[in-house]
């Protein structure tokens, strides 16, 4: 299991990129997810590149951002063209993405096809550079549950067409995270690990309070301490050498909790029991 970091855990952060990557490679981690905002303002550093991040022994498995399928359709295709080609960049085959704006139960039958059309056809272009397309499971969206994101998987039908596969927003969809996993596979691309203390906490991963510098944080904890059990998920594909998986922390002390976060995860992969602790971040 191949595992990476995030650059969004530094949005509030003054680290540079080479910073991250020296840290990160001293910390075993295989990869540095990018930011969609932080690969964008990285086009006028032409230094750093796929080539450059090799120097590291690292990869980016994935940008991710945050498409405008509800805009005007060139705009899409433009934003789009403007992705894969920062993906070529840094050598990723994957972008992610957002299923709209609105989760499944609130959307209309016609808005559900047009957001699906819009997915189909930025696959298309995406497809074209030799990328695949990750919807995000993740609340108000169409990916908001087990059931909409299996339907949105046959209704775009495109090979290009994938799932970025967020544990802990499958389990806030009210869903069994392994069984989930065992039906969805064959589409899933990427993996998403991050956790929380309570599902009443679950508020502190709106994206207008984790993009504000002075929003709570209270809630967030490192992967072994909080309700989703990781022990059992990470088990059941960790024999995967291939797999493609992110620490996604958003909270306080990131370097002190991504360091001890990957070193519990090297255990399990290892078969030993995770050393849990008691204190929230």
């Amino acid at each position: 299991m191949n595992i990476s970091l995030c650059t969004i855990t530094f949005r509030h952060h003054l680290m540079s990129l080479g910073e991250i990557a020296a840290w990160a490679q001293s910390n075993d981690f295989q990869g540095i997810e990018l930011w969609g905002a932080h690969a964008r303002n990285l086009a006028q550093q032409p230094d750093r590149n796929a080539d450059w991040l090799d120097t590291f022994g690292l990869k980016v498995p994935m940008i991710s951002d945050y498409l405008p399928l509800d805009g005007d359709a060139e705009t899409l295709r433009l934003k789009t063209v403007e992705l894969c080609r920062l993906a070529r960049r840094w050598r990723t085959r994957k972008i992610r993405t957002f299923a709209g704006n609105s989760g499944s139960l609130s959307v209309c039958e016609d808005e559900r096809q047009r957001i699906v059309e819009r997915l189909r056809e930025i696959c298309a272009v995406v497809a074209g550079y030799g990328i695949h397309l990750l919807a995000e499971t993740h609340p108000k969206t169409l990916a908001d549950t087990a059931a909409s994101t299996l339907r949105l998987i046959e209704e775009v039908d495109h090979p290009a067409f994938a799932i970025n596969f967020d544990t802990l927003h499958v389990w806030e969809g009210g869903d069994d995270p392994i069984a989930v996993l065992r039906k969805m596979k064959p589409h899933i691309r990427h993996y998403h690990l991050k956790n929380v203390r309570d599902r009443t906490d679950l508020a502190v991963f709106e994206p207008a309070n984790v993009y504000a510098a002075a929003g709570w944080r209270d809630g967030m904890t490192p992967l072994f301490e909080g309700t989703v059990d990781y022990a059992d998920f990470l088990a059941e594909i960790a024999g995967d050498g291939q797999i493609d998986a992110s620490l996604e922390w958003f909270g306080n002390d990131c370097l002190d909790v991504l360091r001890r976060d990957r070193r519990q995860v090297r255990r399990v992969i290892e078969g030993q029991e995770p050393v849990r602790r008691s204190v929230n971040f």
